[in-house]
């Protein structure tokens, strides 16, 4: 497994990553995420050895990967695909990698024939699609068949069939009992792919759970209403204790608490026609966006707007949700 404890990292006056602790376990796919600048390639490259930590550390196995005899074989990792000799072609440049860590060249082949480069064997690198190199960087990962993957953007440049095609990989290769940690800004990719997260900002640990459990704590789920008379429909739901009513730009009522049965019922009991009732479950991409809202680093001046006013929204609802509670508890 990797191990990460307590790491930091600090260059000059920038404190890239600050106290982070995690474990990636073996037997599933752990999703590394976080905004632009929040440590994440940082944190990468210390666990590769690739830099040295101001404090704390990362180990794999339970060891330091510079002490590991045959690294290759332990860990296979991809940070950047554009990392190889233009000149040497895909079969060349996986065999000399092979041969600093006592691979053949049987082994070369089957990662050629595994990622779909076999055609393209003896072409030069340098003429490759970032598809291609993708797939050039992940055979080189998986040319050691180790039991642990770190893989930095892996789907960046592939089709849709070569994603669909690194998603099973990935998924077969945990299941196998693997350790396998990716990170990726596609995060539609990650909800089908990640069965646990691991969340950073400004080199923080955000979250550290189970992709159902982040989504069940962070991704706001309301109903959707469409009926006949809305803002009648909207005062009578604020009156009924709804935690949050809000309108849509084409008239209909998001509705955050009571269930689409009640909203229904209330509905009847006025005489209102309900059009639509619809359950809505936030996607990955805004639980993380409301988990990491506050940990950005760059921020357009529209979504620190829109930031400012979800805060102030949701200061509302609290407000309407405790005077409800309040004039409850008087009755």
């Amino acid at each position: 497994m990797i191990e990460v404890h307590d790491l930091s990292k600090r260059y000059g006056g920038t404190l890239a990553v600050d106290g982070l602790s995690f474990t990636v376990r073996p037997g599933q796919v752990t999703g590394f995420l976080g905004p632009n600048g929040s440590g994440k390639s940082t944190t990468l490259r210390l666990i590769l050895g690739l830099d040295a930590p101001t404090g704390g550390r990362a180990t794999v196995n339970g060891r330091p990967y510079a002490a590991l005899r045959h690294p290759l074989r332990e860990v296979g990792a991809l940070l950047d695909a554009a990392a190889v000799h233009p000149a040497r072609s895909a079969r060349h440049h996986l065999l000399a990698l092979a041969v600093t860590n006592g691979l053949g060249a049987r082994r070369v082949r089957e990662v050629l024939e595994l990622t779909g480069l076999e055609p393209a064997a003896r072409r030069r690198a340098g003429r490759f699609s970032l598809g291609m190199k993708q797939r050039l960087g992940i055979a080189a990962a998986l040319l050691g068949d180790p039991a642990v993957l770190l893989l930095d953007e892996p789907v960046n440049g592939l089709d849709p069939e070569g994603v669909q095609w690194i998603r099973t990989l990935l998924r077969r290769l945990a299941a196998e009992g693997r350790t396998v940690l990716l990170s990726s800004h596609l995060l539609s990719e990650m909800a089908l792919t990640a069965d646990h997260l691991v969340v950073i900002g400004r080199g923080r640990l955000v979250a550290d759970r189970s992709t159902a459990d982040f989504l069940a704590e962070h991704a706001r789920t309301d109903v959707l209403v469409r009926c006949a008379r809305p803002a009648e429909l909207a005062r009578l739901l604020r009156a009924a204790g709804a935690a949050h009513v809000g309108e849509e730009p084409d008239g209909a009522l998001a509705v955050v608490g009571p269930e689409p049965a009640a909203i229904g019922e209330l509905a009847a009991a006025h005489g209102i026609g309900v059009h639509e009732l619809t359950v809505r479950r936030a996607s990955l991409e805004q639980a993380f966006l409301d988990a990491t809202g506050e940990a950005v680093e760059y921020r357009t001046a529209e979504r620190a707007a829109e930031r400012t006013a979800e805060r102030a929204a949701e200061r509302t609802a609290d407000r309407t949700a405790d005077r409800t509670a309040a004039e409850r508890r008087s009755a």
